[in-house]
C-alpha cells in the first residue's frame, strides 16, 4: 500500500493591512501558493490595492 503524502504547496489567502484598519467598505485580497517546507512562517508582500490605488502590505489570514 503506498504511503500518503503531505501535500508541500499549500493554497494561502493574503489580505490587506491598511485598508482593514482604514474602515472604508471592501477588502483587497490575493490568492497564492507557498512551499510549506521552504516558508513556514506567515508570508507578507507588498501588492497593490485597487481601492486604496497604491502598493500595500499584504499578510496571510489562511
Amino acid at each position: 500500500m503506498a504511503k500518503k503524502s503531505k501535500e508541500s504547496r499549500i493554497q494561502v489567502i493574503l489580505e490587506c493591512t491598511e485598508h482593514k484598519g482604514s474602515g472604508m467598505p471592501g477588502t483587497s485580497r490575493y490568492i497564492t501558493t507557498k512551499n510549506r517546507k521552504n516558508t513556514p512562517a506567515r508570508l507578507e508582500l507588498k501588492k497593490y490595492n485597487p481601492i486604496l490605488k497604491r502598493m500595500t502590505v499584504h499578510k496571510e489570514i489562511k
